[in-house]
């Protein structure tokens, strides 16, 4: 069995949304204060960890995007919709700002070999981070879905989807509507993901992404993995 990390790293400073508050880790405890009870001489080192739920590799809950009362918290998904089949479609082709349209989406699953299934989880490897990672440009020149794409993905019966970039669509009004459809569609997406070329060409993998279970969360940090046998 092989597992491939598909999270980035969590740490203070990390680029974040502008939108987000930034990430910060400080030491708490440094193991320089020692407790003995009895003849157990004993130390510890934590750290304190703020950040918030959209930071790092991270899945919207449809109350991040669906202003309707009663839309899902984090905690309120059910555990299945994250451990299932995957499938990483290849388009890391496309340009910068870059709309993915439907046709794109079908020539990378013909590529693929592969066909779509109800309840895949599929991952669009479009070469963001290679690209604009740790650069300004990460946050506003990623490529994306276009609106008719994600409505084909519904269309599909997936379970969710996920992408490298901050966010499923390109920046700007694209961006909104690709939210609104999900939450239209009853659908939600991964941001922020990592290694998503080395699952390219590799076929089908089962995917497990369980979010932090954040009472009223808008988003949930996830450790994403692809297992292949």
């Amino acid at each position: 069995m092989e597992l491939i990390d598909l999270s980035s790293e969590i740490f203070a400073g990390m680029q974040v949304h502008s939108s987000q508050p930034p990430v910060v880790v400080e030491q708490w405890n440094d193991h320089g204060q020692k407790v003995t009870i009895g003849k157990t001489v004993h130390s510890s080192a934590s750290v304190r960890l703020s950040m918030g739920d959209h930071s790092g590799t991270h899945v919207d809950a449809p109350r991040h995007f669906d202003p309707a009362p009663g839309a899902a918290s984090i905690e309120q998904l059910p555990l299945e919709r994250f451990f299932g089949p995957g499938l990483c479609l290849d388009l890391s082709h496309v340009p910068l700002r870059h709309a993915v349209s439907p046709h794109e989406l079908q020539e990378a699953v013909e590529r693929s070999g592969e066909l779509l299934s109800p309840g895949d989880t599929v991952l669009l490897h479009m070469a963001t981070n290679i690209r604009l990672r740790g650069t300004p440009a990460y946050e506003t020149d990623f490529p994306g879905l276009s609106p008719d794409a994600v409505h084909w993905l519904a269309d599909s019966g997936i379970s969710l989807f996920g992408v490298e970039a901050m966010s499923p669509a390109p920046a700007g009004e694209l961006n909104l509507q690709a939210h609104m459809i999900c939450a239209e569609r009853g659908i939600t997406h991964i941001e922020c993901l990592d290694n998503l070329e080395r699952l390219v060409g590799r076929g089908r993998f089962t995917f497990i992404g369980f979010p932090l279970k954040i009472r009223g969360g808008t988003a949930g940090p996830m450790r994403a993995v692809a297992v292949f046998p």
